[in-house]
């Protein structure tokens, strides 16, 4: 590669590392000047998949599918990701939910414990929903402590740092039916977010605007959701991820780190902040 290329590798790599709060990253093209920055994003569905050698970034899924199991790949699809994008670490995202209504059918449903919103006693509430996303996010951190060991990140204290996604989606189970399931919903991400902060993550939050707004709504500054950074999906090509780096965050107070789209069935993220060649930017 030419030597301006590198420039602006080098560039885009320290932007990475300040818009995203993890290491910089490698740039997959130049256009006009300007160093773009790609990546990937995997899970449990591209356990059989050849994955791509020129990501300059990559997220990879913790669980399998829904938020209680863990992704059988997550040892392998880490081990690509390092070696794709050199010495950048992977981000990582969790599937989220929320289960209240159905309390009685799942054996994950917090029965006691306090936090904000007062005291847990099994019930289908804030303080519960809260208490659930709580566990949640710790049973992940287990997950990747107990799959990445091998990779040298065998106990908390290796996390710090870390970045980690809260895929927020309708597929998944959430609460209905307005603004109290709403209210729930926000518990159980706050939860997590507490827990994952706890032990040294940078946390943000993945999803559509249509999918936020039904799932979780309005969040008020009080909330330690607000402010986080987005990551933005629902993309039909490159040009339209581009543009989506100026919609509106999911939260107030954050700004879109992150666009998703889709090509040849294989996600891809567009880091949203370009920057010129040879300018500097503070890590």
């Amino acid at each position: 590669m030419r030597s301006t290329g590198r420039a602006a590798i080098v560039a885009a790599a320290a932007l990475g590392a300040v818009l995203l709060g993890t290491p910089g990253s490698a740039v997959a093209k130049e256009t006009a000047g300007t160093a773009v920055v790609v990546g990937y994003d995997v899970s449990h569905p591209q356990c059989d998949v050849v994955l791509p050698a020129d990501a300059a970034f990559a997220v990879i899924g913790v669980n399998g599918g829904i938020a209680t199991t863990v992704n059988p790949c997550l040892a392998e699809q880490w081990e690509w990701g390092q070696a794709t994008a050199g010495a950048v670490p992977p981000q990582l995202y969790l599937n989220t939910a929320n289960p209240g209504e159905l309390r009685e059918q799942v054996d994950t449903w917090p029965q006691l414990g306090g936090n904000r919103y007062g005291g847990c006693a099994g019930d289908n509430s804030a303080a519960c929903s809260y208490e659930y996303g709580r566990a949640r996010a710790a049973d992940d951190v287990l997950m990747v402590l107990d799959a990445l060991g091998e990779a040298g990140i065998s106990d908390v204290a290796d996390l710090d740092g870390m970045r980690w996604w809260l895929d927020v989606e309708t597929m998944n189970t959430w609460q209905t039916g307005g603004e109290e399931a709403q209210r729930n919903n926000r518990a159980a991400l706050e939860g997590m977010a507490e827990h994952l902060t706890s032990v040294g993550g940078q946390v943000g939050l993945y999803s559509t605007g249509q999918q936020w707004n039904e799932i979780v709504g309005a969040v008020l500054p009080w909330s330690n959701l607000y402010g986080l950074d987005s990551w933005l999906a629902g993309a039909e090509s490159r040009t339209d991820a581009v543009l989506g780096c100026s919609d509106e965050p999911l939260v107030g107070g954050g700004r879109v780190a992150l666009t998703q789209y889709v090509l040849d069935d294989l996600d891809h993220d567009h880091l949203c902040a370009p920057v010129p060649d040879g300018d500097a930017v503070p890590r």
